[in-house]
């Protein structure tokens, strides 16, 4: 026991504690260990209150198995449930540093609001399929707007749905509940968009970033063009890399291979997971532009509003059909109709739907295995250079034309 008497903790769950200790830099969290019955501490890992009640949170979590109500301190019986609001809170902090944090946290947010308006302090017992019923329909007159408001397109069934899988996560990840509810499969729930751009239209996207029309002077035009840098290097590497939008917003430098002309689409730190992000080879037209970025290719998190204004000025369908994922599509589908179905499976790993296998990890594909879909691939990148001049600048001015590829189309 402490010779003096402690002063009131900062913060307090259950039997931990924490205090900031005098002569030591971080926060110290302490507790009573009844097994072997003498008191115990841990460092917080900070000076910060907020990210010290973060760190207490988590070693609670993972020492108790969330056995105790953080309201009354007591162990939940079998007949008590714990609000939805602390089984969201507690599941976010067991997810924090893993790679599906962000959309935890985005989808569980409209679940929060949700008890914002109706009630706030719904326990997990209560959460049946009546409930999620009406959460649904409440979500589905919520249509998806901008952070400033602005209204872009109404709330699919499958974007509700990812709220009703990620809740039924949170109450199954809280100790001593289950959730009572299923929620539906996404192949039921989504619908896919049918709409693929051709190489022309493709072309369109580049000349919109690299010669704007309006502007009263060749400089207000050159500002303009600069403003749309951003969308211009990523239709530069979309289309060379078939990436999903995200993963392309976030490539830094690490990840590009310049020996092996290989570009690694999963981040060091971030897991693999069953949403594949493969190691894919760069056409040569995008491979120089890869050698000269800095440290970020993009150095912003979204191209959304830009992208939205493009698509309305190129008379671009809406309702999701021409999002930035776009061009992931277009170009499988352009590629596949070059290759043909026989060499198809070259597409399926660009596009990371085949499985990872342990060689995957240790050894960086060679090019070469996947050379139809990468030689497509230059060769589209070639055609949009021709109708769209500069689009890819540091390697046009002096590329040959390449070889059309032969053999493995259809018919």
């Amino acid at each position: 026991m402490p010779a003096t008497k402690r002063s009131k903790p900062l913060y307090q769950r259950g039997a931990y504690a924490l205090y900031r200790r005098t002569g030591r830099a971080n926060l110290e969290i302490i507790w009573y260990d009844s097994e072997k019955r003498r008191e115990r501490s841990a460092s917080a890992g900070t000076d910060d209150v907020a990210q010290g009640r973060i760190a207490l949170d988590r070693l609670y979590l993972t020492q108790t198995g969330h056995r105790m109500c953080p309201h009354c301190h007591r162990p939940w019986e079998h007949e008590v449930s714990p609000t939805l609001a602390d089984a969201i809170a507690d599941y976010l902090i067991l997810m924090e540093g893993k790679a599906s944090e962000e959309t935890a946290r985005y989808r569980l947010a409209h679940v929060i609001d949700y008890l914002a308006e109706t009630d706030a302090g719904a326990v997990c017992a209560a959460i049946n399929e009546q409930w999620i019923d009406k959460f649904r329909a409440w979500a589905l007159k919520r249509p998806v707007k901008t952070s400033k408001g602005k209204y872009l397109r109404e709330r699919s069934l499958a974007h509700v749905e990812g709220s009703v899988m990620q809740l039924a996560a949170a109450i199954n990840a809280t100790s001593g509940q289950k959730a009572q509810f299923k929620s539906r499969q996404q192949v039921d729930v989504a619908r896919s968009p049918t709409y693929r751009a051709d190489v022309k239209t493709i072309a369109a996207m580049f000349d919109y970033c690299l010669r704007p029309e309006g502007g009263r002077s060749d400089k207000e035009r050159a500002m303009i063009a600069a403003n749309r840098t951003n969308l211009l290097r990523y239709l530069q590497l979309a289309v060379a890399s078939w990436a999903r939008p995200e993963t392309v917003l976030a490539i830094k430098r690490d990840q590009w291979h310049d020996a092996a002309r290989v570009l690694d689409l999963n981040p060091a730190r971030r897991l693999r997971t069953n949403k594949r992000q493969p190691m894919v080879p760069i056409a040569a037209q995008c491979a120089l532009l890869l050698d000269a970025m800095d440290d970020l290719w993009i150095p912003v998190s979204t191209i959304r509003n830009s992208w939205d204004k493009m698509r309305v000025h190129l008379g671009l369908p809406g309702d999701r059909q021409a999002g930035p994922k776009l061009i992931r599509r277009s170009m499988a589908t352009l590629v596949r109709r070059r290759i043909g179905e026989a060499n198809w499976r070259q597409g399926e790993i660009m596009l990371g739907h085949v499985p990872f296998v342990t060689s995957d990890i240790y050894a960086i594909p060679d090019p070469a295995n996947l050379g139809l879909a990468l030689a497509a691939t230059e060769e589209i990148i070639s055609e949009i250079e021709a109708l769209a001049p500069g689009a890819y600048r540091t390697v046009t001015a002096g590329t040959h034309g390449l070889r059309l590829v032969e053999g493995g189309k259809n018919g």
